[in-house]
């Protein structure tokens, strides 16, 4: 961890457990030389195993680290066509991205009360067939703030 990055108002601002998901992100960088950011992916099961948590507090903390700054979701997880998932894969702002000589730091523009936008997943199920209810939740497309959802 940087110094600097903890000592930002965005980093006073998460809640504890995404400084504690924070880390468990960067472990999946695999350097200047390989440089994946952009591509990270940690699957919110597996991060909630690694923490000893529930998959629903972790997705809440990926979503605070995006609010805050320290995460741009770059693609959603999706259910391939054989079964298998692919995980939503993420850019670290304070990384710099392939090519580039600097991350963003989008957590230094933070502001309290100006979150940034937090990209939803569609449902699976929208309309409320096979006997499951119909639960509105955001369409794709959208975007989810702690406090309430917007179109784009």
């Amino acid at each position: 961890m940087i110094r600097n990055t903890m000592e930002t108002p965005a980093w006073r601002a998460l809640s504890p457990l995404g400084q504690n998901l924070y880390p468990w992100i960067k472990f999946e960088w695999k350097g200047p030389q390989a440089n994946n950011n952009g591509r990270i992916s940690l699957p919110v099961r597996e991060a909630a195993q690694r923490m000893g948590r529930d998959k629903d507090a972790v997705g809440r903390a990926f979503h605070d680290l995006q609010a805050k700054g320290f995460l741009v979701l770059r693609e959603h997880g999706r259910m391939g066509v054989e079964g298998r998932g692919a995980p939503p894969t993420y850019e670290i702002t304070e990384l710099a991205l392939p090519g580039e000589h600097a991350g963003r730091k989008l957590y230094l523009h933070w502001q309290e009360g100006c979150d940034f936008p937090v990209r939803a997943h569609a449902t699976s199920n929208p309309k409320g067939h096979n006997g499951q209810n119909n639960i509105p939740s955001p369409e794709r497309g959208q975007v989810v703030t702690l406090k309430g959802t917007k179109t784009r």
